[in-house]
């Protein structure tokens, strides 16, 4: 689609479309790679300086000014340049061979949606709550500097996500203002002849129509559907009114918005992805529409549909708890998907709600989003390493009889988006000692000398960030009184709190309980010493949201709102309401220690912590999500034993020791102890090892590219070769796996038989097939990790049968049926295994598993079968 504002809406006719230039400014501004390549800042900071600090919206800068005084910058020769500069280098970006065009040259992939609920790109585009939203547009931004093709679908909120005040009573206050699509770096969607892109999903007695949405984010699109149409009924016109409001009614209805009118979407513009990526479980919709639209394509029925299309499909989980996920109670489900299952996709109401539960023979247990999209997915994979041990034990019910460590997720870790985290101080060092393109994924490793870089320069850069940071927080504060009624002097006060020097502590997170926001308040008179300590100050910035339904949350805001108004407090810490991503961006840049408590394992991932790498801040944290895995003494600081203890208040108690200890005993003298230049050279070391090891492993380039890598390219290719011959694969897969389940429960073990003998253990074992193809199962030796050995996997090679084989007939079989005797003969196969005597013959079992080329087990198939 065009990004020229004179074909795509009639309201953009008062713009000065004569003026030359004022389409390419009108690119700029609707391109999001403004939100983290800033060089075209000066261009909006020059037509109007006010409105763009405020807003940091280039589109609604340029709605805004006056039309002489585009035309008065614009006839500045020096600005005309710089802006036809900019757009030439946008263009020229847009065009050149990325990472992905270098490696990836004969891919099977042409493209990949990424589907997810929320998206944080821009302050100008509030349609994001937090984390989700934050690994979701930070994995966008690094696709578009890799050029991995990929192109995202999501939801336009009318409202977005709550906006947050603080009252007098320091309760947190909800508001919810509109946003403006006009106001919106977003353009119509509009087909060769100027129609607007609609799209009518019908609904159970009615129909909605969606309006489509295009997003610039570089080389990548964002396409977003909104129900605000005139032509739906008042009611319905709010589906998409807001994120994560309302009951489940209209949590299904979004749902069902993004799955398969995503999908129905892509389709009407002609995109045709081989990989479907589900950012959490709410698009898992979309597993059904993209069977659908092969079945339409293929006119294969559904259970052959869904095995081919899966293996085009990877769903991210971010859920650390089991109620965490979307779940519908099966009449809900009935009542907006029964039809839809029986007409579209040819299958039962009952069929449908069993690929969302554990049971399919329970009717009255729930419709779980997530394990449709397991069950729709050739991949799963959680978001840290210990996040990924965390979703197998979830989905350990899933797959019955299976080890939990053989559960099918894997993991990828998330990272963040460098660039739009970094200050303009810390870009310029990490250019000069990385160069420009370090962020580009173009070397296999980022080559940097962070550690040539003098300590007085790293310092100076720190003391610089932490500065800006105080101002800002000044600013911001004394905005914030005002706007609540304040009294004049305290907002005077608050132009004039924190000090540059004085070491600064950051929490800003979600409050939520298993966060623990107030760890820190265990002992406030021990905190309170910390703090107003005279030889070795400390400061404080908090800021977060709880969500207007969580009022637990909300009030360990309160709490620490209480604890600010002690006089002595409030001279050390403060709290900043609404925080967003601009918020985010100074506290990640300024501070000096970001400190983060969750309880562990609840904390998936975290990014805001991978934030303030970049910028040479230092993390204290839970040993929990990413920290679990980047902490080294070298790196940061950590509490916690590395062990989980659920919600147990006496361990809350004793974290809370150990947080007070850290800061009191390390992180404080570490800080203030200084050289005869005044640098803290420890702390200097400290950061520069975080810089240096940690900044390159977390950044979203590594994590696009190992998807890319590992997920997109392998999902590319199994499913294109899936489809082949209108999904022979597919059928084949789909008999394998019926005749397999029909014979799986007459499978038997005849007797374990050993010898040990020098070094080894000679195993043999006769299994009875019951006419099964012996291809079409593996037999493995099996021993599970103890404390001085880990797992053994060994599979059993076949042999021919013996007489134990023989014997084991006699032994299974009918005696007054010779016929069954001779059958039953030909159904025994012989496995024998070899294996290292360094452990016990008793540790080993035989068991079968289901094999199949290209059948990822026990994903697809979760059969199995031990010896008793």
């Amino acid at each position: 689609m065009s990004a020229n504002p004179r074909n795509v809406h009639p309201v953009y006719d008062l713009f000065p479309l004569e003026i030359d230039g004022f389409d390419t400014l009108a690119d700029l501004a609707l391109d999001l790679r403004s939100s983290w390549n800033h060089a075209t800042d000066e261009v909006w900071r020059r037509l109007d300086s006010e409105l763009w600090e405020i807003t940091r919206n280039p589109w609604v800068v340029l709605q805004t000014v006056s039309r002489q005084r585009i035309e008065h910058v614009l006839a500045d020769a020096d600005f005309r340049g710089k802006v036809d500069a900019l757009w030439n280098e946008r263009k020229r970006t847009a065009e050149q061979p990325a990472w992905f065009q270098q490696t990836q040259v004969n891919s099977a992939l042409t493209c990949a949606a990424y589907f997810s609920m929320e998206f944080m790109l821009s302050d100008a585009l509030p349609i994001y709550s937090g984390g989700l939203g934050n690994v979701a547009g930070d994995q966008l931004k690094a696709a578009s500097d890799l050029g991995v093709p990929v192109v995202a679908v999501g939801l336009l909120y009318q409202q977005g996500y709550f906006r947050q005040t603080i009252d007098d009573a320091g309760v947190q206050q909800a508001l919810y203002p509109y946003n403006d699509p006009g106001q919106l770096p977003i353009l119509p969607l509009r087909d060769s002849d100027g129609e607007w892109l609609r799209l009518k999903i019908e609904l159970p007695g009615y129909s909605v129509w969606l309006r489509a949405w295009q997003v610039q984010v570089g080389r990548v699109k964002l396409y977003l559907l909104d129900s605000n149409d005139a032509a739906n009924f008042p009611v319905h016109r709010g589906i998409t009114s807001e994120l994560y409001g309302g009951g489940p009614d209209l949590r299904l209805k979004q749902e069902l918005i993004l799955g398969i009118g995503g999908w129905r979407l892509l389709a009407e513009l002609g995109i045709a992805p081989e990989v479907c990526h589900l950012n959490e479980g709410h698009a898992a919709f979309a597993v059904l529409e993209r069977a659908r639209a092969f079945m339409k394509a293929s006119g294969q029925p559904f259970d052959i549909a869904l095995a081919v299309t899966r293996a085009g499909n990877l769903f991210t989980t971010h859920t650390a708890v089991s109620a965490g996920f979307d779940r519908f109670e099966p009449n809900l489900i009935e009542q907006y998907l029964g039809r839809y299952a029986q007409t579209e996709l040819g299958i039962s109401t009952a069929d449908l709600l069993a690929l969302g539960r554990q049971n399919p023979a329970d009717d009255s247990e729930p419709f779980n989003m997530a394990y449709l999209a397991i069950r729709g997915s050739g991949s799963v994979n959680g978001v840290s390493r210990l996040h990924g041990e965390v979703s197998r034990r979830l989905f350990t019910p899933l797959f019955p009889q299976w080890p939990e460590d053989e559960v099918p997720v894997s993991h990828v870790t998330n990272g963040v988006h460098m660039p739009s985290w970094d200050s303009a101080a810390a870009d310029e060092v990490w250019t000069r000692s990385c160069g420009k393109d370090r962020w580009l994924g173009t070397s296999e490793t980022l080559s940097c000398d962070i550690d040539r870089v003098p300590d007085e320069t790293l310092w100076q850069f720190r003391t610089d960030a932490t500065r800006s940071l105080v101002d800002y927080a000044r600013r911001r504060l004394s905005r914030q009184l005002a706007a609540s009624g304040s009294h004049a002097d305290d907002i005077e006060a608050a132009k004039h709190l924190f000090d540059p020097t004085t070491l600064m502590l950051g929490f800003a997170r979600r409050f939520a309980t298993y966060k623990r926001p107030n760890l820190l308040l265990h002992d406030p008179d021990r905190l309170l010493r910390l703090l107003t300590n005279p030889e070795r100050p400390v400061q404080l910035i908090l800021a977060g949201k709880a969500h207007p339904a969580d009022k637990a949350g909300q009030d360990l805001i309160r709490q620490w709102i209480d604890f600010i108004r002690h006089p002595v407090a409030r001279q050390h810490v403060i709290f900043l309401s609404d925080y967003d991503m601009s918020l985010t961006e100074r506290l990640v840049q300024g501070c000096d220690v970001w400190v983060n408590t969750p309880r562990r394992p609840w904390e998936a991932s975290g990014t805001s912590g991978m934030k303030v790498l970049v910028n040479g801040g230092i993390n204290l944290s839970e040993l929990d999500g990413w920290w679990a895995e980047a902490y080294t003494p070298e790196v940061g600081w950590a509490i916690g034993d590395g062990q989980e203890h659920h919600d147990d208040p006496y361990w809350d108690a004793v974290e809370a020791e150990q947080l007070y200890d850290v800061l009191e005993r390390e992180v404080v003298p570490e800080f203030y102890q200084r050289n005869e230049n005044g640098i803290p050279t420890r702390w200097i070391a400290r950061m520069r090892a975080s810089m240096s090891r940690l900044t390159p492993q977390y950044s979203a380039v590594r994590t696009v590219r190992e998807y890319t890598e590992k997920h997109y390219v392998p999902a590319a290719t199994a499913f294109r070769d899936r489809t082949k011959l209108g999904g022979a694969v597919g059928t084949n897969i789909v008999h394998w796996e019926r005749s397999t389940r029909e014979k799986w429960a007459s499978l038997k073990f005849g007797d374990l038989r050993v010898q040990t003998k020098a070094q080894e253990h000679v195993f043999s074992v006769d299994v009875y097939l019951d006419g099964l193809d012996p291809n079409f199962v593996k037999v493995e030796l099996y021993a599970n990790a103890n404390e001085n050995r880990s797992v053994v996997r060994e599979v059993m090679m076949r042999t021919e049968s013996s007489d134990a084989s023989k014997s084991n007939v006699s032994k299974f079989a009918d005696p007054q049926s010779s016929t069954q005797s001779l059958s039953s003969a030909n159904h025994w196969v012989t496995y024998r295994a070899t294996v290292a005597a360094n452990r016990s013959a008793n540790d080993f079992t035989p068991r079968i598993v289901p094999m199949h080329e290209g059948v990822h087990v026990p994903l697809e198939l979760g059969l199995i079968r031990w010896q008793r």
